[in-house]
């Protein structure tokens, strides 16, 4: 196969480089529409025109994305944002040309296979959604919208990613936090310690610091990070959002962006997001009852439980209900040991090898390159940056830099991560989200093989697309699993099973609130793209959803949805991370528990649903697993148990 189409030199290029390529992309794609447009072509070659064109435009987009989200150098962020704005305005005038969406409209399928029955179909559908059948005036506006739009979201997003704010704490409030924690973060000239909002700062101290007042200020903190830089942001988000789906005859942009997902309505959107949440009405009532009762063991006057104690508490309730010391817990997981043995076992698991290659060039000295082999076979490649610095994306999000093609172009992917660095300790919670985030690279290297770029991949439904990523976590509670790369940093013993028991048995605490919490979210994402937008409040629409979906009021001078990175790229489909949660708990059956690193399953599974990336649609996809459709059986015996 073919690798000259590697994405990965451009994402360490210059930003005259980037911009080259993407002139390059934008030539290559006018070329295949015009042939595509001219006619005279046989089906397959008109089929492989076409996506040939928009490949070359949506794959130099994708690796001009991660330079925007991850590169060191302003002046290649800013090229690359650039690039990205012109790559995406000429992949909307296609799916606006009406001459191509007649060519692909009036092919004659009979005798196509049905991956491509199913991705013309689906490619015939974005036409129409993008307006190829309307008017003139109506796709020009269209044009003008979707151009300001990528823009609102670039800016969106770089606001959060710069705002890294600190914190100036007494040593004091650093009681109670990790000893390795603790060595990383002197104290100053002046006796103070900085603290960031930087993941593997924040999330430690809010765990594990004993000062109350000193979690509520890092805690307010991390939510004020995009304000008020990105109010004036957000707000032109949702009128131009409501007002591209109104052009396109859509009442919100809700009904609009549900309309090609698996759950297909708004109104479907809004009742599984409620019927998830009142699921776990009695679990969240149960589990605030017991953070409160144990805070009252420390305060007896207390009659609250406050954002900023919950994380803190949960950590003490399951130290001494379920034994389980999680600074313990982290002792067996150096970041450098997680990396390797993470990805030993899902070399193993799925038959691949992940080959290192550290000649080839990258963005920052952090990033590590890897080929995806079988026996003799390139699948494909990822690279890793997985560790915080100024500027770079602030979460943890799998990015697209090729998509694949059978016979033409291997799929590449990197993972950006804010995980702590080789040789620190990360918490569970880091090892869980490797696991997810790896998720997403393997399905989008095996199902980079079909023979169109258009199907490639993770370009499934998008509220399918975290199900892979979900049922992976389930290894990262293996004792199996963890047993084969998890070992003390001092003493090199193994990870004991009973302390993965106990882990297992206090990881069922705490599940009422945190699926009550994602419930707001998912809520939130809903609401502000379900409402007219004119004289729309949206900390108002911050402060319903999270009342009404959580136990603990609105922190006040605190802006979360400022910092909600997840509006720009799922807008209104956040309920997709729990409706992907039911499915991925459904997939899960298919595994033996007491033997998940069974060979069998797993390749059936990497076959069937992996393999199969976007050629058929997703409930099909799963059901040819688990023979059958699926259901919330397996969601609520997991809620329940």
């Amino acid at each position: 196969m073919s690798t000259d189409a590697s994405a990965i030199p451009l994402a360490s290029s210059t930003p005259q480089e980037i911009n080259d390529a993407a002139e390059a992309a934008i030539a290559t794609a006018l070329a295949g529409i015009a042939r595509v447009r001219a006619g005279g072509l046989s089906r397959d070659d008109l089929l492989d025109a076409y996506d040939e064109a928009t490949a070359a435009l949506s794959n130099v987009t994708d690796v001009a994305e991660l330079v925007a989200k991850a590169h060191p150098d302003p002046a290649m962020r800013a090229a690359a944002e650039e690039a990205e704005q012109r790559l995406r305005i000429h992949a909307t005038d296609i799916t606006l040309d009406r001459g191509v969406y007649d060519a692909l409209a009036t092919l004659d399928l009979a005798g196509a296979d049905e991956a491509t029955r199913h991705w013309v179909s689906r490619t015939l559908q974005t036409f129409r959604r993008s307006g190829v059948d309307r008017d003139e005036a109506t796709r020009e506006r269209v044009r003008a919208l979707q151009r300001e739009l990528v823009e609102i979201g670039q800016q969106f997003s770089r606001n959060i990613s710069s705002d890294t704010r600190t914190a100036q704490l007494p040593a004091s409030a650093l009681a109670g936090l990790p000893e390795d924690w603790v060595r990383t973060h002197p104290p100053g000239p002046d006796g103070r310690v900085t603290v960031t909002t930087d993941n593997p700062d924040v999330m430690p101290f809010l765990t594990y610091s004993q000062d109350a007042a000193a979690r509520e200020q890092m805690l307010r903190l991390w939510r004020q990070r995009g304000h008020p830089a990105n109010q004036p942001v957000l707000r032109r988000m949702l009128e131009r959002r409501h007002e591209l789906a109104t052009l396109l005859g859509y009442p919100t942009w809700a009904a609009y962006i549900t309309e090609d997902k698996m759950i297909a309505t708004e109104r479907a959107a809004a009742d599984f997001v409620e019927r998830a949440s009142e699921m776990s009405t009695d679990r969240m009532r149960h589990d605030y009852a017991t953070l409160l009762a144990r805070k009252q063991e420390d305060d007896p006057a207390a009659t609250v439980l406050h954002p900023w104690d919950r994380a803190y508490l949960e950590e003490r309730v399951k130290a001494e209900r379920y034994a389980l010391d999680s600074q313990e817990l982290r002792r067996y997981f150096e970041y450098g040991r997680v990396r390797d043995g993470l990805m030993a076992v899902l070399a193993q698991l799925f038959g691949v090898e992940f080959r290192p290659r550290p000649d080839q060039p990258v963005w920052h000295p952090d990033v590590e390159a890897y080929d995806v082999v079988e026996g003799d076979v390139l699948l494909g490649r990822i690279l890793l940056d997985m560790h915080p610095r100024p500027d770079k994306f602030s979460h943890a999000a799998m990015y697209s830099l090729t998509a694949g093609k059978a016979g033409r172009r291997v799929p590449e992917c990197a993972l950006l991560c804010n995980f702590p660095r080789p040789g620190e300790l990360m918490q569970h919670r880091d090892v869980v989200t490797f696991f997810h985030e790896f998720g997403h690279l393997l399905h989008h290297v095996f199902g980079g093989q079909q023979g169109w770029s258009g199907a490639s991949g993770v370009k499934t439904e998008w509220d399918f697309v975290e199900a892979p990523s979900q049922l992976l976590e389930e290894w990262a509670f293996d004792h199996t699993t963890l047993v084969t790369f998890a070992v003390h940093h001092e003493t090199g013993q193994p990870l004991p099973a009973k302390l993965v028991k106990r882990l297992r048995a206090a990881e069922e605490f705490g599940k009422g609130l945190w699926l009550r919490q994602q419930m707001f979210y998912a809520a939130l994402s809903l609401e502000l793209h379900r409402r007219d937008p004119d004289g729309l409040d949206p900390l108002a629409v911050e402060q319903e959803t999270q009342l009404r979906h959580t136990p603990f009021p609105h922190l006040d001078g605190t802006w979360l949805h400022l910092s909600f990175g997840h509006l720009g790229e799922y807008s209104a489909a956040y309920y997709t991370y729990l409706w992907s949660l039911v499915i991925a708990k459904d997939l899960f059956t298919a595994f033996e528990p007491d033997n998940l690193l069974d060979r069998e399953v797993a390749s059936r599974y990497r076959k069937t649903v992996l393999a199969a990336g976007g050629s058929a649609p997703a409930a099909e996809l799963v059901r040819n697993f688990l023979g059958r459709d699926y259901t919330f059986d397996a969601y609520q015996a997991w809620l329940e148990a």
